[in-house]
């Protein structure tokens, strides 16, 4: 990719349809339609906040990781290699699709609750997405203070990759970098960048100006790359994340639940999953226990699925 350097882009999230969830605020920051991968970030959704009784029944991944990072409420996860666990503020579920996985989320109890989360996936290098599924829960992130130009220092806590001389224990499969980080009121603080990567900061919470840049609410300022700091300031406080790393090696083709290089293996995958549904053999996604029905692929397109090139 060539180096943008001190380009910055407001990339503003969209409302879109999530099926399984129903009455929730449901904000879509990446793919955007001119840049699909930031790093090895592939898509940011935020669900919430709502009270609501999340059930998303068993469905299908390749080719990528999925991150979930809850700011309100309690998440239960389960998936076809037997995981269960319940997930809630500041801990970390990290799935890693391989070659084919399923998994549900449910919100904990029968009744709607206090719901809000931050849903990313990372996509997997050549390397890694033919491989085994994974799956890894995380409850001790490491922090890392971030001294204060103006003010009072920031915390920043590494969700995965490496940031500020600190590393996340999450496996990863790229150079990358995901962190939360807590601006105090009233501070500016720098944020040190990998002068070879590219970043982009989303507004989660408060007020935030970052490079001079005011940010709404949600909104993802992509960075570009070259640049070895950043400075973000807030007035009233602000809960930020930020996510970069190296540029990805390929072009993808992103369809449904699927991270993949061409509309062949994109078609596969969802016949495989079909077919498993209707009673052929689990090999691939395997079976989520606890679940008597799986959500049904979508038809794919009368055209063929082409790979998404960045346009800026």
């Amino acid at each position: 990719m060539a180096s943008v350097g001190e380009r910055r882009i407001v990339l503003e999230p969209r409302e879109v349809p999530l099926g399984g969830v129903r009455g929730m605020n449901v904000l879509r920051a990446l793919p955007h339609r001119n840049l699909p991968t930031i790093g090895a970030w592939c898509f940011l959704d935020r669900f919430g906040p709502a009270d609501t009784k999340m059930r998303v029944e068993p469905h299908p991944h390749i080719g990528l990781q999925t991150v979930t990072w809850p700011l309100v409420g309690e998440i239960r996860h389960r998936d076809s290699l037997g995981s269960d666990a319940d997930l809630r503020r500041g801990q970390l579920n990290l799935m890693t699709a391989g070659n084919g996985i399923s998994h549900s989320e449910y919100s904990i109890g029968d009744d709607p609750i206090p719901l809000d989360a931050l849903q990313f996936w990372v996509v997997l290098p050549e390397s890694a997405r033919h491989g085994a599924p994974g799956f890894e829960r995380h409850t001790d992130l490491p922090n890392v203070a971030l001294p204060a130009v103006e003010g009072t220092d920031a915390e920043a806590t590494v969700v995965l990759g490496e940031f500020a001389g600190v590393r996340s224990p999450a496996t990863v499969h790229t150079p990358i970098v995901g962190a939360e980080i807590v601006v105090p009121a009233g501070s500016t603080v720098r944020l040190p960048l990998d002068v070879e990567w590219e970043h982009a900061v989303m507004l989660v919470e408060g007020d935030i100006t970052v490079a001079q840049h005011p940010l709404a609410l949600n909104d993802l300022l992509y960075l570009g790359d070259s640049r070895d700091h950043v400075d973000v300031s807030s007035a009233e406080g602000a809960l930020l994340f930020l996510l970069g790393g190296e540029p990805f090696e390929a072009e993808i083709v992103m369809w449904w639940n699927f991270a993949g290089r061409s509309h062949d293996e994109i078609a596969r995958a969802r016949t495989d999953w079909e077919n498993e549904s209707t009673g052929g053999p689990t090999g691939r996604f395997g079976v989520v226990d606890g679940h008597d029905v799986r959500i049904p692929a979508p038809p794919l397109p009368d055209v063929r699925l082409m790979p998404r090139g960045r346009k800026i």
